[in-house]
């Protein structure tokens, strides 16, 4: 990427983060009387957000100086991969998250970086029923787990 325009999504991330993190503190306390209340969550991660703003923004004037020359955006591969992404919203119900997210990580790991079927295949699956695994079993959330004809 280029300089200019890291520094401008450093600024950028940095304001979402820390408008996140402001308005999370209207979000109404527990009623149970729990000292960790739905706004926790949200503030942290928009803290976080504003801090890896604020490393990006710091290493961009570390960044070696040499003339900055153009790069033509990867129209195809944002093309597929927000076409999986579309796809991924759409059949999500359908398929339930274990199949869609294996599929749609499938399809943007070997759209970035083609090969090693093997790798992708194991990150996917293991990224997609282990966060599945914590969601619905560990946390006691709800996702659509598998869908009825693979016996969901």
């Amino acid at each position: 990427m280029s300089k200019r325009f890291d520094r401008a999504a450093a600024i950028v991330f940095v304001l979402i983060g820390v408008a996140f993190a402001a308005e999370s503190r209207r979000i109404a306390d527990t009623a149970y009387g729990s000292v960790v209340g739905p706004d926790i969550f949200p503030m942290i991660l928009g803290g976080v957000l504003a801090l890896l703003g604020l490393r990006l923004l710091m290493e961009t004037f570390r960044y070696p100086e040499q003339s900055e020359k153009k790069e033509s955006p990867d129209v195809k591969r944002f093309a597929v991969i927000l076409g999986a992404t579309i796809l991924y919203g759409a059949l999500l119900e359908t398929l339930g998250y274990i199949l869609s997210t294996f599929l749609f990580l499938l399809v943007a790991f070997q759209t970035m970086e083609r090969g090693s079927w093997g790798k992708t295949l194991l990150i996917s699956g293991a990224f997609s029923v282990g966060v599945y695994a914590l969601f619905v079993m560990v946390l006691e959330g709800t996702l659509p787990g598998l869908p009825v004809w693979l016996g969901g």
